[in-house]
């Protein structure tokens, strides 16, 4: 069974608003809309199951004068708008901020390389910034630095009567990271790998407080570079320091062992009076033998009963006694002389490699001194901060031209996306 919309002839058609009338096309007159209900035995012929019939509806078209209003519009809004505020901010709200610039590089020796330009003025090579350069700008860029610079000091410059409400450090009394973290958007350092040249950059409310900042900050990068300095001498002297106190003390038990050696021997040269007491074994040993042969001589001329004999004869026993005596004190125990030689050598040979070590070692330790010496760090400043007269930033043109076009390019992108759905739609 099939429903028509009933549409009374007598009721006129209202006339559209010649702004607000829709533009039908010709070919396609209103028709009611149908609808055919779903043929079901068991139904009572008035069921809720109702198809809309395919019929052609009318095409809505937008006249182009309210495209161009819409436009308009959204491009006031979306655009315009947004780029009057950024104006009215950068221009009447933020404050002035001035910048000084100094440069300098972090002296380190190097291996003689070719090389040109400012490297061969300051007698340094061409290559990577040493390691010292980056130690050095991330103390400027630490919690320390600002503990040197001062707390207080830092946030009375940082909150400058003449500083918006905007851009300023906000807190009296911030926390260490808050602080660290504005300290680092005013500090800016960046280090030139090519020519090895570390630029600081220092920003501040006035221009007196960024060159005073900056002047700071290079006596405190010196500072830190003298502390380097000394870390690394009496790190690389310790190990030859060490040395020198174990060859001391090497050299001193040496010399306590050989004075006790010689007190207990009663003696301060065994080396010498071995040797005096060998001669005067040998030329008692020469005296014996000559008064031996005398006796021999005299037993063919003289009988043996003679007082001339007898008293040779004693002589010579006497003689041969001393002969004993003194060969009994250089061998043959062990307070002789060739015990105490033996012991004497030894300490004295303990001795003498005692010294050496320890000249060694003394020789190490100057050595080591001087190659540290050629290897201080220090700073050169290449260009000194300057009292800045301009306001660098912000860069108010360039942050509003970028606000502008960003949005522009996003209206557009948008718009035309809009258009090619409606597009796709009719």
């Amino acid at each position: 069974m099939t429903f028509k919309t009933a549409v009374d002839p007598a009721v006129p058609e209202a006339s559209p608003d010649p702004e607000d009338r829709i533009a039908l096309q010709p070919h396609a007159p209103v028709v009611p809309r149908l609808l055919k209900r779903r043929a079901d035995p068991e139904d009572d012929g008035w069921g809720e199951d109702l198809d809309p019939i395919d019929a052609d509806l009318p095409e809505v078209e937008i006249p182009p004068h309210r495209r161009r209003r819409w436009f308009q519009s959204l491009f006031l809004l979306l655009v315009l708008l947004p780029t009057l505020v950024t104006v009215a901010f950068e221009y009447l709200i933020v404050s002035d901020q001035f910048e000084s610039e100094a440069s300098f590089i972090v002296r380190a020796p190097q291996s003689a390389s070719p090389g040109s330009g400012l490297s061969q003025i300051l007698g340094m090579s061409t290559g990577a910034v040493p390691a010292d350069a980056h130690s050095v700008a991330e103390y400027l860029l630490s919690h320390d630095a600002i503990d040197s610079l001062g707390r207080g000091t830092l946030i009375a410059m940082f909150r400058r009567p003449e500083a918006d409400p905007a851009t300023r450090l906000w807190s009296a009394d911030p926390a260490p990271e808050t602080l660290l973290r504005f300290y680092r958007h005013q500090v800016h350092i960046a280090n030139a790998s090519e020519t090895g040249i570390t630029a600081l950059r220092v920003r501040a409310f006035r221009p007196a407080d960024a060159k005073a900042l900056a002047d700071r900050l290079l006596v405190l990068g010196e500072i830190q570079v003298g502390n380097l300095n000394r870390r690394m001498f009496e790190d690389g002297l310790k190990v030859a320091r060490r040395q020198i106190v174990e060859a001391e003390a090497t050299v001193e038990q040496a010399q306590i062992a050989l004075t006790a050696f010689r007190q207990a021997r009663r003696d301060v040269d065994p080396e010498k009076t071995g040797s005096a007491q060998i001669q005067t074994a040998a030329s008692l040993q020469e005296q014996t033998a000559q008064a031996r042969a005398s006796l021999e001589a005299m037993a063919a001329t003289v009988p043996s009963s003679a007082p001339q004999y007898a008293a040779t004869a004693r002589r010579v026993a006497a003689m041969e006694r001393q002969v004993a005596t003194a060969q009994a004190r250089l061998a043959g125990s062990n307070r002789s002389v060739a015990g105490g030689l033996g012991d004497y050598e030894h300490l004295r040979l303990r001795q003498e490699f005692a010294s050496k070590r320890y000249e060694a070692a003394a020789a190490s330790f100057q050595a080591a001194r001087e190659q540290l010496l050629k290897q201080q760090l220090f700073i050169v400043p290449v260009v000194k901060p300057n009292l800045p007269g301009k306001a660098l930033y912000p860069k108010r043109l360039e942050t509003v031209a970028t606000v502008f076009f960003t949005l522009a390019f996003a209206f557009a992108i948008g718009w035309l996306i809009l258009a090619g759905v409606h597009e796709h739609a009719e």
